[in-house]
């Protein structure tokens, strides 16, 4: 093998057409969690040009994988395509942006838990109980997103679970489409934001599978409540 082979690398060589499609959706999950890794980490700064030959010549890929990768990005929220000037990582969240999402959150997610509490099934609350349990065995996170990309996604699968067990299409695609962990985690660093967080995430999952509605909305109130808190306390540092 060359010894700057894409599979050096730790990337799937792309440059075999006779690939199957597990082999090219496997390069594909790997580029863009490579991206990803890189703007959440802010090797590529906020606001900054994305460039596709510059990133496939870097991650040793031909340029497919690459734009697959950005429109992915794209639609979670943490890059943007302009007419003429190709793809830009998104700005961070300011203050104002940070108040308006959790706007948004406090509308829709209590209301969902709430719904959750009457309309989930047997199948959807054995889920809750295995995400929370996943969240508590997972070790305290570093600064880097590699660590803490675990639980993130751990905590998006919980708020969009909540949101999936409403039985309400538009609320759950509402709730998914904040992709509010995404710009959230992006602010600043986890370490520590596991602990409260998991604490508040289980109170929401009592009262869901006490088929309390009015108990498991202010659960996820005061869970949201407290993590805008906890951001600002801390300097905006991310912990929902």
């Amino acid at each position: 093998m060359p010894p700057h082979s894409p599979s050096a690398a730790g990337v799937p060589d792309a440059g075999d057409e006779r690939s199957g499609p597990p082999v090219r959706q496997a390069l594909s999950e790997s580029v863009y969690e490579r991206i990803k890794a890189m703007v959440m980490d802010h090797e590529i700064a906020p606001g900054a040009r994305v460039g596709i030959e510059a990133l496939a010549r870097g991650l040793k890929v031909s340029p497919t994988p690459v734009r697959e990768a950005l429109a992915r990005l794209e639609s979670d929220g943490l890059v943007v395509k302009r007419a003429l000037s190709g793809y830009r990582a998104t700005q961070l969240l300011t203050r104002q942006g940070l108040d308006e999402l959790f706007e948004m959150r406090l509308l829709l997610e209590p209301r969902a838990a709430a719904l959750a509490a009457v309309n989930a099934t047997e199948t959807q609350l054995d889920a809750f109980e295995r995400i929370v349990e996943e969240m508590q065995a997972h070790p305290s996170p570093n600064e880097r997103y590699a660590s803490y990309r675990d639980f993130a996604a751990l905590d998006q699968r919980f708020h969009e679970a909540i949101g999936q067990a409403a039985h309400r299409p538009l609320l759950a695609d509402a709730v998914e489409r904040l992709h509010a962990h995404l710009h959230i985690f992006r602010l600043s660093k986890v370490v520590g934001a596991e602990g409260p967080t998991v604490a508040e995430h289980e109170r929401i999952v009592r009262a869901v599978l006490r088929r309390n509605p009015e108990r498991a909305a202010e659960a996820m109130t005061e869970h949201l409540t407290r993590s805008l808190e906890r951001q600002i306390e801390d300097g905006e540092q991310p912990a929902s």
